[in-house]
């Protein structure tokens, strides 16, 4: 069994409005402490993975490990509009370098968690935080099923693990494993910026059978076009997992990730994608990646994590 952190409940305050009663709660009034022992309704559980080892060796700019207190900052005063439980299972940490320790820990807690029912929603951490996330799922899973990752990215993160894995390797990883298992790899990318992935990583994309989408094509009027490839995209799956490393949204929104924007995908567009994925039923699992507050400006990228943390739960 996977060795638990204890819940730090202390960051869930924030307004409180007693004038209006009950319509006037915000996340801080209703988020519960996971119970370690014992069951729960069933929800939606928050997850940290405090880690950001894999933008290290990427040779990215660390910081993304402060990303799930700062976001539960952010979260814990936002209005409350959801009609299901959340629990916070604490964070998982990786503070002696071995990625692939962290990766384990996380994966036996959202394979726990989605044994008992409920939604994980991982708020990394580097985009590493993918591997640990999909195993989790993977372990649930057992074999039952296809599962269909979804990624708004700008980047593939399909670079080959050679001695260690990191932040640009996660979806190299899952494709080993599948090979392994003799399951399929089954991957979209939406929001590719072509400048940012080497005609290598495009070659492997295809080699794999990724679906993908650039920045340049993910504009209001290619939406329709977009949730007519998304369908077809879900109709070959059983289950969905939907990571979003937030260096897709523009740098003006997003200043805080190690490698901001230099287009993007708007906030706008990838709200309704979200929205179209849930409305499906098989959307399983989902993280947040790569926010990171040491380089946020007035916590603008927090408050946009905030925003997709409550969509992906609303």
């Amino acid at each position: 069994m996977d060795k638990f952190n204890p819940v730090d409940m202390s960051v869930w305050q924030g307004r409180q409005d007693p004038e209006d009663g009950e319509l006037a709660l915000r996340w801080h009034d209703k988020v519960q402490p996971w119970p370690q022992a014992g069951h729960a309704a069933p929800g939606v559980a928050l997850v940290g993975f405090a880690c950001d080892e894999g933008v290290r060796r990427n040779k990215g700019r660390v910081g993304a490990a402060g990303a799930p207190l700062a976001v539960r900052k952010l979260l814990a005063n936002s209005a409350w509009h959801l009609g299901q439980p959340v629990y916070d299972s604490g964070d998982v940490n990786c503070e002696d370098g071995d990625l692939d320790a962290a990766h384990g820990r996380l994966a036996e807690r959202v394979a726990r968690l989605l044994d008992e029912g409920h939604f994980p929603l991982v708020l990394g951490g580097g985009h590493e935080v993918a591997f640990g996330s999909w195993s989790g799922l993977n372990r649930h899973l057992a074999g039952r099923g296809r599962v269909g990752i979804i990624n708004f990215d700008a980047h593939f993160d399909l670079r080959m693990k050679l001695e260690q894995a990191s932040s640009g390797t996660p979806f190299f990883q899952i494709a080993e494993q599948c090979a392994a298992q003799g399951t399929p790899f089954t991957y979209a990318c939406l929001g590719v910026a072509e400048t940012a992935n080497t005609r290598a990583l495009f070659a492997r994309a295809e080699a794999l059978g990724v679906w993908h989408v650039l920045d340049e094509a993910m504009t209001p009027a290619e939406l329709p076009a977009l949730l007519s490839g998304l369908d077809a995209f879900i109709a070959r799956c059983d289950h969905l997992y939907l990571t979003i490393d937030l260096d897709v949204l523009p740098a003006a929104v997003m200043p805080g990730v190690s490698a901001p924007a230099a287009r993007g995908v708007e906030l706008a567009l990838i709200e309704p994608l979200i929205a179209h994925i849930r409305a499906s039923g098989k959307l399983r699992l989902a993280d947040l990646a790569e926010y990171n507050p040491s380089l946020d400006q007035d916590n603008r990228s927090a408050r946009v994590a905030a925003r997709l943390v409550h969509q992906l739960t609303k």
